[in-house]
């Protein structure tokens, strides 16, 4: 899943793409480097981000949407929390919603991806971006995320989201520290007791500064990406949500081939 922000103060790529002939041309440069989904969103969610209004949310997303929806090859995601927004972007042509909130923050917008039959991601989350750290706070962190994660696939489906169209997300550097972080990374297996497509979406992270001692900034966390999104799919995540996408889509197809063969020598 290939990351297209198009929001002035995204922590990795903000400003970038506002333009929106050039987020186009971007998502069409992403397909021909491996995407096979590309995630439009129009409002930062780094940690202290301020939100923006659901107008504000749409001026910047639809226009991408509208010019993506007829030229694209692959499902078009929209990275949104807001139902008004997520109802325009559906009927502009996007395919699936990326709930950052796992269907905590807008209660409404679980009867629209119903009604649309439209396939949601439920992330995990606590609190807002100004305040998530400070409800960073677990006895076993990845035991509650799996908690609270069912907590959002039940009322999803309470909502009529047909389960087949549930995916989640772990939440990698939400309402975690960096600790919290690797711990739910190296325990990405557990989330298959889900039973649901995982998506894992470490791409640039400030958690993966961690092992260094100091802050890299987003353009020195390649590598580290790199060795986050190996682990994920190694451990069966079935989607990594990336900005790198040429670069970690060829990460991805070794650590396919890779699974391939130990999968061989298990049987």
């Amino acid at each position: 899943m290939g990351i297209l922000n198009v929001t002035p103060d995204s922590f990795s790529d903000g400003g970038q793409f506002q333009d929106p002939a050039r987020a186009v041309e971007t998502a069409l440069r992403m397909v021909d480097a491996g995407a096979d989904l590309v995630d439009i969103g129009g409002e930062s969610t780094r940690p202290g981000a301020q939100p923006v209004g659901d107008v504000e949310e749409r001026r910047r997303v639809l226009p991408v949407v509208e010019a993506l929806a007829g030229r694209l090859s692959v499902p078009l995601s929209v990275d949104t929390y807001r139902a008004s927004v997520a109802e325009a972007a559906l009927q502009a042509g996007a395919a699936i919603i990326n709930d950052i909130s796992g269907l905590r923050y807008d209660a409404a917008l679980g009867a629209v991806v119903a009604r649309h039959r439209a396939p949601i991601v439920l992330m995990h989350t606590r609190g807002r971006s100004a305040d998530m750290y400070a409800q960073a706070s677990y006895h076993d962190v990845v035991g509650e995320v799996l908690d609270e994660l069912r907590e959002s696939i039940a009322f999803a489906i309470g909502c009529g989201v047909a389960p087949e169209r549930i995916l989640v997300d772990p939440g990698l550097g939400f309402a975690k520290d960096s600790k919290q972080s690797y711990e739910t990374l190296a325990r990405t297996a557990d989330f298959a007791e889900l039973d649901r497509p995982l998506v894992v979406g470490p791409s640039r992270k400030g958690f993966l500064s961690r092992p260094f001692e100091r802050d890299l900034p987003s353009s020195l966390r390649e590598w580290p990406t790199a060795a986050a999104v190996s682990i994920a799919a190694l451990a069966g995540a079935h989607i990594v949500r990336v900005h790198a996408v040429r670069e970690m889509a060829l990460v991805v197809r070794v650590c396919d081939e890779i699974r391939k063969y130990h999968r061989a020598a298990v049987e």
